[in-house]
């Protein structure tokens, strides 16, 4: 009989060393790797002998679009796709606290009316989850509770029902398999327990939702094949000093990604945010230098964000860059082409850029934004009222658009604004814009200037 091998495995990556280093060869991580016991692997056969033949099917006989479960939260619905589809698996991670426990509890207390549901907890007892329950006034709903992490054990509690629809796992870093030595939340642990799960989850034809932790650089802790083998990754994102949340969808076999739900946490849990531009904005009745308002967009959703900036004189001799909400890495090649492009120096400056809310923006189509506010911010000269902007910043300071500008400006006319700053070139808008709304073409970075001409002086300009 062949021995039980050991290896020393990456817990962040999944890498398989065959004895313990410092570092992890796969992800450059320190101090990540334990030691595993794992069974030895059979050797490869191409051998058809046992082998059960599969059905084949045609592609245009298959369902397109499946049937769907909603939740009755808008936003969570959104996030989706448009509800929860019978036989799918869900991942959803965030911050310890920051609400993933709550929100699954007032979406299972929703569907619980049509549909069983089960919620298995691996980190609380029974009473934590009835006083959560009670305090978001739900302590009346036809959810059912386990309290176990033993893989076999949650297996034949649900077989042996043969009747709840939706399962929650809370969390999958808790559950564990007697048939491995290593202990929960393992790369092993976590990889076996997810296969039996899903698979079960698929072949029964169940939703089947994980809450996963999260490491200290935001990303859902264990190897990243967990986020493969599921069909829907959603974070669930906030900063501890705001009270709202953001449901976000990173990958979604049966909807649209980077999908947004906006929620406010409440004394009461978390309520639906249904216009959520006017969380991200300031007030707008006064003008301020050094705030711009961008026309984006998260998934299929316009969304209207403030964009905030401040330069400072810096009292020493090396200027600090920080931003909150964007890419430092971005915002340093902006400022360079400014810089060059522009001929206005910020390199003797402190710069400060901030997304209002605590919003995080990827899309580079907040670059035309981010450089009307910083110009404003360095002039002191507040952009004109009731304006948006919303564009792509190549190096060489041409302005190129972005998609869905037509959803975008009809979103900003919706709430009211009347003047819209970005490119027109290889853009179809002709004949889309609302009629309330006047476009302005900006093709460079250079056609800011005339918005802060007034102030734009020798003190300003970079000296050649």
């Amino acid at each position: 009989m062949a021995r039980d091998k050991r290896s020393f495995i990456c817990q962040s990556c999944g890498h398989r060393h065959s004895k313990w280093v410092g570092r992890c060869e796969g992800c450059q991580g320190w101090n990540t790797l334990v030691e595993e016991n794992t069974s030895p692997i059979a050797p490869a056969s191409l051998a058809v002998e046992g082998g059960r033949a599969v059905t084949i099917q045609h592609l245009n006989t298959i369902e397109s679009q499946p049937a769907r479960w909603a939740t009755h939260m808008e936003e969570l619905d959104r996030v989706c796709g448009g509800g929860l589809v019978p036989g799918s698996v869900l991942l959803i991670g965030g911050d310890p606290g920051i609400g993933k426990s709550t929100l699954l509890i007032q979406a299972m207390a929703q569907l619980s009316t049509h549909h069983p549901v089960l919620y298995v907890s691996g980190e609380e007892s029974l009473e934590q989850i009835q006083r959560r329950a009670a305090r978001l006034g739900l302590s009346e709903a036809s959810v059912e509770l386990i309290s176990e992490t033993n893989i076999s054990n949650i297996l034949a509690t649900i077989e042996s029902e043969k009747r709840h629809k939706i399962v929650v796992i809370d969390s999958i870093q808790t559950i564990f398999s007697d048939s491995i030595e290593s202990a929960a939340g393992t790369v092993s642990q976590l990889r076996l327990c997810a296969h039996h799960l899903i698979h079960y989850a698929k072949k029964h034809n169940i939703v089947m939702i994980f809450v996963g932790h999260v490491t200290k650089e935001g990303t859902i802790a264990g190897p990243k094949v967990l986020e493969h083998m599921v069909d829907t990754v959603l974070y669930f994102e906030g900063e501890r000093g705001h009270h709202y949340r953001i449901l976000r969808a990173v990958k979604n076999r049966f909807g649209p990604c980077n999908e947004i739900g906006v929620f406010d946490m409440q004394e009461k849990g978390l309520v639906e945010v249904t216009n959520p531009s006017s969380l991200f904005m300031g007030s707008q009745e006064t003008q301020v230098d050094g705030s711009a308002i961008y026309a984006g967009l998260e998934g299929t959703r316009p969304l209207l964000v403030e964009v905030q900036a401040l330069v400072s004189d810096c009292p020493y001799g090396n200027p600090r860059r920080s931003v909150v909400g964007w890419d430092l890495g971005r915002l340093n090649m902006l400022l360079a082409v400014i810089e060059t492009r522009c001929g206005i120096s910020l390199a003797q400056k402190d710069v400060y850029l901030n997304i209002a809310g605590g919003l995080k923006i990827i899309e580079p189509g907040v670059d035309l934004c981010a450089a009307a506010s910083l110009l404003s911010a360095l002039t002191e000269v507040p952009l004109p009222k009731g304006s948006v902007f919303c564009g792509e910043i190549g190096l060489s300071g041409e302005v190129r658009p972005v998609q869905a500008m037509d959803a975008r400006l009809k979103e900003a006319a919706k709430l009211g604004f009347t003047s819209a700053y970005l490119p027109l070139k290889g853009s179809a808008l002709l004949g889309l814009l609302p009629e309330s709304m006047s476009v302005y073409d900006v093709t460079h970075v250079r056609g800011l200037l005339p918005l802060i001409a007034d102030k734009i002086s020798g003190e300003h300009k970079r000296r050649t």
